[in-house]
């Protein structure tokens, strides 16, 4: 099937006792059994949900994976992989990455002895210096957030691979519509389901999609153990939303593109992060292994102060000043003090990271509002 009719037909049949077409909520946490161990496949609903698990075939069947596993949160997903470590361990990682991930590598698992280098992806190779007998994993996110820096997922893969190192790439700026890791060599994609696979800001979810029979299990014994996984009305959300995922992201990017190119110029904006520019660093990397380069551009404000950045920030009339992205609303966010405030400014600030800089989540609202919009908050 074609990306479009797997997002509304993937892991879903007519429900076999009255034939709706929708996927029913199941809303139950257990289920009878004939007789101890002999049911119909669920036993209690922190385990598995059948609303759920046909959420979980989609969401494998958009990432051509085999195994797909929803988590309550895209920092849930995340939390499971890292489990997968050990004390003593070693994870290389990008030095351009979302605050939540460097608040969860740095303040949690690494106080359990494992050991994060943070990185420069430009170019693949740099992978290399960091590679040691004790590196398990390679964490990857592209683009980047916020700075849209670009990672050549196949050329990582390739080294993971010779290295016997597990690949995870965290595919949400991207979504699966335009790009597919595993395809490219990753063992595990992740997803914040939250942003643009759920697309209406409605529900908080995370996902992580693989082939590795084995790894799945690992993972699925993490999941039901831990216990971090969704209930059936947000599995039902998420998988309604996934429905429109193919003509939300052709909108998102069209906007993106036509906001991309008002803001290149303007007076106001220093600098410009977005990777569908001929002239931006990654560009042939992005056209490469992207089908479209998103709705997700950075921009930092010429000679603004904080002050002068947060009055911009909070002066949008369509756009709202809001933390998250991927909706179908038009989103602003400050990264410094918002999704990266865990971050250290001299940290953040060596990947330009600054006060200055501004996020914004292209919606798919009309586009002349959307410019004319950033034409009076930038006046």
């Amino acid at each position: 099937m074609k990306f479009a009719t797997k997002a509304i037909h993937a892991g879903q049949e007519p429900d076999p006792t009255t034939g709706a077409i929708m996927t029913p909520i199941y809303q139950t946490s257990t289920y009878w059994q004939k007789t101890p161990g002999d049911n119909k496949g669920y036993e209690y609903s922190r385990g598995t949900n059948p609303t759920r698990k046909a959420l979980e075939d989609c969401l494998a069947a958009l990432e051509n994976a085999k195994f797909g596993l929803a988590f309550s949160s895209g920092m849930g997903a995340t939390d499971a992989v890292m489990k997968l470590l050990q004390p003593g361990d070693e994870v290389i990682t990008g030095d351009d990455l979302y605050g939540g991930s460097y608040r969860i590598f740095t303040k949690i698992f690494a106080n359990y002895g494992i050991k994060f280098h943070f990185i420069s992806f430009a170019d693949p190779e740099n992978v290399r210096n960091y590679v040691n007998e004790n590196t398990k994993m390679i964490w990857v996110e592209t683009p980047t957030n916020p700075t849209m820096q670009i990672v050549d997922i196949e050329a990582v893969a390739n080294i993971a691979k010779e290295k016997n190192v597990k690949l995870v790439v965290d595919n949400t700026f991207a979504s699966p519509y335009l790009q597919n890791p595993i395809d490219l060599g990753a063992d595990i994609v992740m997803h914040s389901v939250t942003k643009y696979i759920g697309g209406h800001s409605d529900v908080v979810m995370g996902a992580l999609m693989l082939n590795d029979e084995e790894l799945y299990k690992k993972l699925w014994f993490i999941y039901n153990a831990c216990g971090a996984t969704p209930g059936p009305m947000d599995s039902f959300l998420v998988l309604r939303g996934i429905k429109t995922l193919h003509l939300r992201m052709k909108a998102h990017c069209e906007n993106g593109r036509k906001v991309a190119e008002f803001l290149k110029d303007h007076p106001r904006v220093a600098k410009i992060y977005w990777p569908g520019f001929e002239d931006a660093p990654g560009h042939e990397v992005a056209k490469k292994q992207m089908r479209d380069f998103g709705g997700m551009i950075s921009i930092t404000l010429k000679d603004a102060t904080l002050e002068d950045t947060f009055r911009i920030a909070g002066s949008f009339k369509v756009f709202s000043l809001a933390e998250s992205l991927g909706g179908v609303e038009s989103l602003i966010n400050h990264p410094a003090t918002m999704t990266h405030g865990s971050i250290p400014k001299e940290v953040r600030e060596k990947v330009g990271v600054v006060d200055s800089l501004l996020r914004l989540s292209v919606g798919v609202e009309d586009i002349d509002d959307l410019l004319d919009d950033l034409k009076q908050a930038l006046a």
